[in-house]
């Protein structure tokens, strides 16, 4: 039996993952896929945690284009990570994989509030917990609540799951055919060179807390077990190389 080189991880899912082709909205068949993925890692003994972004529904790009204000269009975009979060919990738990929601706005009908060592007991008890409603504060991205839940519950390695790049690259791979992938990089090489890994709020917090992060692809099935077993794919951000 293939052995895990991660016991708690926080897996990172961009919400434009979960659109797949029709780029808008959550495609049944993606998030099936997602889920058989992560039931995978849950039968290697993994404690799992996931935050998933809601951009397939809302961003608030587009609500600061609109003239809105910036706060409020944060808070639908927290409401649409809520969204995905409850459609995963459904497609895992038709899967037997017992999963819990937990928001950082309260809202109580549909899922239940974060408390810290409430959402580490889950996870000790082999419960996949989905981290819903971003930091439950505007200004703040996603990625910076990985970064903020690695931290809290100690996991051992943030994945960062992408839907149309299998890595880090030194430019966008789609419109630059000389970019560069990389396989190792530190947070400092994020930061520094603006590579648009995660914004530079959670590339800070994973640097300071010291927690690695692996940047692949989800498109390709299996990627997730591959991640957590420590196989080479993608790209690894560290404190320090």
């Amino acid at each position: 039996m293939s052995v895990a080189k991660y016991k708690r991880i926080v897996l990172k899912i961009s919400g434009e993952a979960l659109a797949g082709e029709q780029g808008f909205g959550i495609s049944p068949e993606i998030i099936k896929t997602v889920a058989k993925q992560v039931k995978e890692v849950a039968e290697l003994g993994v404690e799992i945690a996931i935050v998933v972004g809601g951009g397939n529904i809302w961003r608030g790009k587009v609500g600061s284009e609109m003239g809105m204000d910036r706060a409020t269009a944060d808070y639908m975009g927290m409401l649409a990570t809520v969204m995905n979060s409850l459609a995963l919990q459904d497609s895992l738990e038709k899967l037997e994989v017992p999963c819990r929601v937990s928001t950082s706005i309260e809202m109580r009908q549909v899922a239940e509030p974060y408390i810290r060592r409430k959402a580490i007991r889950h996870l000790e008890k082999k419960r996949v917990v989905i981290f819903a409603a971003g930091t439950g504060n505007p200004y703040f991205s996603t990625d910076t609540t990985a970064a903020l839940r690695a931290a809290e519950i100690e996991a051992d390695v943030i994945l960062m799951a992408k839907n149309n790049v299998d890595g880090v690259y030194s430019a966008d791979p789609l419109t630059n055919k000389d970019a560069i992938k990389y396989t190792e990089l530190t947070y400092l090489d994020v930061i520094s060179q603006g590579l648009e890994v995660m914004d530079s709020t959670a590339s800070t917090l994973c640097m300071d807390n010291d927690i690695p992060l692996v940047v692949f692809s989800i498109m390709e099935t299996g990627n997730i077990k591959r991640a957590v077993l420590g196989e080479p794919i993608g790209t690894v951000v560290r404190r320090n190389l």
